[in-house]
């Protein structure tokens, strides 16, 4: 581990939407549309999350049919103890169990095929 790494993982976790996107995939693969419309954003915004969480070692994507799933895969040790102590951070945040309650709506077959 070294200071890049940890100004990485800083930077990448210094936002509300990441730290979420970061708390919906600790629960399961998804795809950018189901993470905006968890978030309420754009899909391009989304995009963007979402490779400044790869670049920092968060997280890792693999085709999967018509869809491109995000996951969870720390590749540095900062990212891996930020993403233990997340989830007890947030355990009882109410946004982040609102997240997951509407984790349990988002439909890809409709959300991206629309």
């Amino acid at each position: 581990m070294d200071i890049k790494e940890l100004d990485g993982a800083i930077k990448a976790s210094s936002d509300t939407n990441r730290i979420r996107i970061l708390c919906m995939l600790q629960a399961k693969k998804m795809c950018v549309c189901e993470i905006a419309f968890v978030l309420g954003i754009t899909q391009p915004s989304v995009s963007r999350h979402l490779k400044k969480l790869s670049k920092s070692g968060f997280i890792e994507k693999e085709n999967k049919s018509f869809w491109t799933n995000y996951y969870l895969c720390p590749k540095n040790g900062y990212a891996k103890i930020f993403l233990r102590e997340l989830k007890m951070w947030t355990a009882r945040d109410a946004v982040i169990l609102r997240d997951r309650k509407k984790m349990a709506k988002a439909d890809r077959e409709k959300l991206c095929c629309s």
